[in-house]
C-alpha cells in the first residue's frame, strides 16, 4: 500500500524554473520530483543516525 507524500515542492516556483530554461512540464514531472525529494531526506536521516547524531548536515545529502 503506498501512501501518497506530501509535496514538498512550491509547484508554480518548480515549474517557473524549469521553463526559463525553455523547457515544458509534464503533470507528472512535479510528482516524481517530489518522491526524489523524499527519498533524498529518508537518505540524509539514515546517514545522520548512523553518524550517531541528531542534527541533519549539509554533508547526509
Amino acid at each position: 500500500m503506498s501512501k501518497e507524500k506530501e509535496m514538498l515542492l512550491v509547484g508554480s516556483k518548480t515549474k517557473e524554473a524549469l521553463k526559463d530554461s525553455g523547457l515544458n512540464v509534464a503533470g507528472d514531472a512535479l510528482d516524481e520530483l517530489n518522491k526524489r525529494v523524499h527519498n533524498l531526506i529518508m537518505d540524509a536521516q539514515t546517514r545522520c543516525t548512523a553518524n550517531g547524531r541528531k542534527t541533519v548536515r549539509g554533508t547526509d545529502f
